[in-house]
C-alpha cells in the first residue's frame, strides 16, 4: 500500500482545504510549508504528480460541484466563487475535468439513481473482448472495509482522478479486474468503490467512498501481453485528491458498452 505525502506537503494540502475560500497563491501556500516558491512547487509536483495551484483548482472544483447539488446559486456566480470570472472559463474547465457542464452535473441525480438501478439488476457483467495485440491491464482488488457494490478502475494520464480515463472498467467487489486493450504508455490507476445503498448525492460527490491512487506511474510498454496490478481500497484520506470525473458519467458508459455488446451479439 502507498504511503501519505512528505508531511510539509501534508501540510500544505491541509491548509487548503481550512481556507478554500480565501484567496491563495504559490508564495502564500510556500511559506506555510517554510520554502520558497521554486523550492516549495519542485517538492510538491514531486510528491503529488500536479503542482499545487493546479491541485487547488481540483478542490475548488470539488468545491463547485457542492454547491451546484446543494444550493440553488446560478451557474455563474458558482465560478466566481471559486475564482473564475468567466462562465465560459469554467463552464470549460469543470466539463473537460468532470466530463459533463455544470448545467448538466447540476440535473444528472435521476440518472445516476437509473445507472445504479440498472446496474445492480445485472449484477452480472463482462466487458466486450475483442482480438487485440494490446496488453491486458488485471490484478485482483482488496479491501480495507467490505462493501456491497462494484468498483470504478481507470487509467489517467495524470495522478489526478479526472477527465474521462483514457482506459477503464467496471467490476464487482472483491473480485478480479480485467482493462483491455490497453496501448503502450505512461499512466496512473485511480479506483473507487460504489456501494448499493449509496444516494445519488454521495455517487456524484464521493467524499466517503473507498479508493485508491497511485502515485508511480504504471508503464505498459506492450511487449507483454498482461501487465499486473492489484488494486488496494482504502478509506479516504486528507491528501486524496478530488475525484472529480463523475462517477455517474462512468457507471452510464459501462452500460452502453454492455448494450452495444448485446445488439453485437444479437
Amino acid at each position: 500500500m502507498e504511503h501519505s505525502y512528505l508531511p510539509s506537503v501534508h501540510d500544505a494540502i491541509t491548509y487548503m482545504h481550512e481556507h478554500l475560500h480565501e484567496p491563495m497563491d504559490l508564495a502564500g501556500l510556500a511559506a506555510q510549508a517554510a520554502y520558497s516558491p521554486y523550492h516549495f512547487s519542485r517538492l510538491f509536483k514531486k510528491s503529488v504528480g500536479v503542482p499545487p495551484l493546479y491541485y487547488l483548482s481540483a478542490l475548488r472544483l470539488q468545491w463547485a460541484k457542492e454547491l451546484l447539488l446543494e444550493t440553488a446559486l446560478p451557474i455563474r456566480d458558482i465560478g466566481m466563487e471559486i475564482g473564475q470570472q468567466s462562465v465560459g472559463t469554467f463552464t470549460t474547465s469543470f466539463a473537460s475535468r468532470v466530463g459533463m457542464t455544470p448545467g448538466v452535473f447540476r440535473a444528472s441525480a435521476a440518472a445516476t439513481e437509473e445507472s445504479l438501478s440498472s446496474l445492480r439488476k445485472a449484477r452480472h457483467w463482462a466487458e466486450p473482448v475483442f482480438p487485440s495485440t494490446e496488453t491486458c491491464v488485471k490484478g485482483r482488488i482488496y479491501s480495507e472495509a467490505p462493501f456491497e457494490g462494484f468498483v470504478l478502475i481507470g487509467l489517467f494520464p495524470r495522478p489526478m482522478p479526472e477527465g474521462v480515463p483514457l482506459y477503464g472498467t467496471l467490476c464487482e467487489a472483491s473480485d478480479e479486474y480485467c482493462i483491455r486493450g490497453v496501448k503502450p504508455g505512461v499512466y496512473f490507476m485511480m479506483a473507487t468503490s460504489v456501494a448499493w445503498k449509496m444516494k445519488a448525492a454521495d455517487i456524484l460527490i464521493p467524499h466517503r467512498t473507498l479508493r485508491t491512487r497511485s502515485k508511480e506511474p504504471c508503464h505498459v510498454d506492450g511487449a507483454l501481453a498482461e501487465e499486473n496490478r492489484d488494486v488496494y481500497l482504502y478509506p479516504p484520506r486528507l491528501d486524496d485528491p478530488p475525484i472529480l470525473i463523475s462517477l455517474s458519467l462512468l457507471m452510464n458508459n459501462f452500460l452502453k458498452r454492455q448494450a452495444e455488446t448485446a445488439i453485437g451479439k444479437k
